[in-house]
């Protein structure tokens, strides 16, 4: 069974889908812990209801990314991760994450990548006026959603869809592929 440390900024509602995966194994792997650096993210009670390990890394008590990020690394060492599952979480991950975890670090975006990296990138298509959007899973890397691209997931946008009907179909499809995709990188790297 794999062990794993989820990242994540906000809801976790990505996290919570990945622990219910587990609960109805289609998942076989262990949240070993919660990293998140918001110290009023919802993530955090979604952990504590379930009784998983967190730990809270603020940018303002580190000198710099680097020592934040090693902070992080070694966390997750005590916590004996093998894979890091970035879900929402809204920070570069850096050379003291990358080197002890190559090609174990995976994230989710809602976009076709190349299209729309970072911030806001639902907003970014539909300003764009995109009639294909969807998610890509990819590994992580030190670039900005620049990372190898393991899946993609497309969907033609409706005609009336606001923003609001486009994000909930974007979260729903994310709940049930990102689960999924974890587990073949977990069966493929035994």
């Amino acid at each position: 069974m794999k062990k794993i440390v989820v990242f994540t900024s906000g809801n976790g509602s990505n996290f919570e889908a990945i622990l219910q995966a587990i609960e109805d194994k289609t998942l076989v792997a262990q949240v070993v812990g919660l990293i998140c650096d918001h110290a009023d993210a919802y993530c955090l009670t979604r952990a504590k209801n379930r009784s998983i390990q967190t730990a809270l890394f603020l940018r303002k008590d580190f000198t710099d990314k680097a020592q934040m990020d090693e902070a992080i690394a070694n966390q997750c060492q005590i916590w004996q991760a093998e894979w890091l599952v970035l879900a929402g979480y809204m920070r570069l991950i850096s050379n003291p994450i990358l080197q002890r975890y190559p090609k174990h670090i995976v994230n989710i975006h809602p976009s076709l990548l190349p299209l729309y990296r970072g911030k806001d990138a639902i907003g970014q298509a539909i300003a764009a006026g995109e009639k294909t959007m969807g998610i890509s899973i990819h590994y992580v890397d030190e670039g900005m959603d620049t990372g190898e691209i393991i899946a993609q997931f497309p969907f033609e946008v409706l005609e009336g869809e606001d923003r609001h009907t486009i994000e909930t179909r974007l979260h729903a499809l994310e709940h049930k592929v990102y689960p999924a995709v974890l587990r073949q990188l977990m069966e493929e790297n035994t």
